[in-house]
């Protein structure tokens, strides 16, 4: 189960890279604009406030890749518990975004499922 919660945090950790990207660094960019369904003036607007939001992203996605790296390569105490720092913040994250923004819940989901069940496994595979 451990190995399974750590694949599951690296693809959860690439997904928020992705995310990361799209609101760093592409943030005003039509296919961009097109996924969060915002205007160009919208985007614009907002741009600060996504690139900071896309480097939480990036360095919640940098803890647990590492926590997932360390953890197959035998880290059995640091690695599970990046692991958990990372996409139980990712969850965290997800679970707001569904609470608060009825509008958005289909990604809300699909930013939280892999973190939920990464956790679900890492903390089944510890007890």
């Amino acid at each position: 189960m451990l190995i399974i919660g750590s694949v599951l945090a690296a693809l959860a950790a690439l997904l928020h890279v992705a995310i990361f990207a799209m609101e760093s660094l592409s943030w005003t960019g039509e296919r961009t604009r097109a996924i969060f369904g915002t205007s160009l003036e919208e985007a614009q607007a907002t741009h600060e406030m996504a690139l900071n939001q896309g480097f939480y992203n990036l360095f919640l996605s940098i803890i647990a890749g590492l926590g997932a790296i360390l953890t197959v390569s035998g880290a059995r105490t640091t690695g599970p518990a990046l692991i958990l720092a990372g996409t139980a913040s990712m969850l965290a994250a997800a679970l707001v975004l569904f609470c608060s923004s009825p509008g958005r819940r289909g990604a809300a989901l699909k930013q939280g499922v892999l973190p939920l069940l990464s956790v679900a496994l890492v903390v089944l595979a510890l007890i």
